[in-house]
């Protein structure tokens, strides 16, 4: 019962150094809207209780907003017992490392009953609102970014995955947004993150390649919003500065791949993504498309609608001065990685 008092409040950089269990003790919707990646929720209010906290403490002062945060939790100590319990089990030697909003009084007393139980816990100064500072802090840093570009269908993503596996550094952008970008982008996707989650999720991608000490960074090129998702506007600035590798397929494979990626969506997926992009393809171009669909002659669809993106993606090429183009066609995803490798354009 020795350590039971006040818990250890640390900075980020030391709280980050901890080896143990992350638990992040604020309400479900908080943590929803962002929280540090890799963390667990174990809340000590719900969503509605919080408001009611929050509510007391403006009218009544913070005596009474405690005193009614005391009752709120008084019948949930067992479950919180419970649950702490199984969040530190198999980490014998290490910490319980929580946060709340401001690492005040929420995860002050969840660590508290941590250490009663001989838990050991700490709890991280400054809170989420310190970490989300830090997660946008490293948009600022000047990265050495490279971007991997391409008309729709030259299998960008699986060409960045697969110089993952050969060892190159990537952010999957459109992996961690769960959408591809287009109307068609949502697609087999589960939910996207909120923004503010999706800028954690890469500022601690970019904090793994920065202790890797990583000389190259590859992203593939997008535009600035993936579905609800907005890539932070300094990264964004960054990533049009970059020097960019255009990959080149032709038509054919492009369909192809397309084909193999969307067709086996249902029609009426495919038709309301087609929808939404009516107005740019024009009325004529939209009819064919649908026409295509319906009748499942899925590459004839493609067809109808690359004619518009190629025409927006050389359009935007012709504001990148440095460039480098490389052929690609006829090559599997392996062998356009291993050949991007050998030729000295990706390290």
């Amino acid at each position: 019962m020795s350590e039971i008092g006040i818990p250890q409040s640390f900075s980020l950089e030391s709280f980050r150094k901890e080896n143990g269990p992350l638990i992040d003790v604020r309400s479900p919707g908080e943590f929803k809207q962002g929280h540090w990646p890799g963390a667990l929720n174990l809340p000590l209010f719900s969503d509605k209780e919080r408001a009611l906290v929050g509510t007391c403490y403006k009218k009544e002062g913070k005596n009474n907003a405690i005193v009614l945060g005391l009752k709120l939790t008084k019948n949930k100590l067992p479950e919180l017992k419970r649950s702490l319990e199984e969040k530190a089990e198999g980490f014998n030697h290490s910490k319980l490392k929580i946060y709340c909003w401001r690492g005040g009084l929420r995860s002050s007393s969840m660590a508290w009953l941590a250490n009663f139980l001989s838990l050991k816990a700490i709890v991280l100064s400054g809170g989420y609102k310190t970490y989300r500072r830090w997660s946008l802090s490293q948009f600022s840093y000047n990265w050495p970014l490279h971007i991997l570009g391409g008309k729709t269908g030259s299998g960008k993503t699986e060409l960045l995955l697969s110089l993952e596996e050969q060892g190159i550094s990537i952010i999957d952008l459109e992996g961690i947004a769960k959408h591809r970008g287009s109307s068609f982008g949502g697609l087999g996707f589960q939910e996207q993150p909120s923004t503010e989650q999706f800028e954690n999720l890469i500022a601690e991608r970019l904090n793994s390649f920065k202790n890797n000490d990583s000389k190259e960074i590859w992203l593939e090129d997008e535009s600035i919003n993936l579905g609800k998702c907005r890539i932070p506007k300094s990264l964004f600035i960054q990533m049009k500065n970059a020097p960019l590798l255009e990959i080149v397929k032709g038509k054919t494979e492009r369909v192809e791949t397309l084909v193999k990626e969307y067709g086996k969506h249902s029609i009426k997926e495919l038709e309301e993504a087609t929808h939404r992009i009516s107005k740019r393809l024009g009325p004529q171009r939209t009819k064919k498309a649908l026409e295509s669909i319906r009748a499942k002659r899925f590459d004839e669809a493609c067809k109808e609608m690359l004619d518009y993106y190629d025409k927006c993606y050389e359009f935007s090429l012709e504001k990148i001065t440095n460039k480098t183009t490389i052929n690609i066609s006829g090559l599997n995803v392996q062998s356009a990685a291993k050949k991007l490798i050998s030729i000295g354009q990706v390290y």
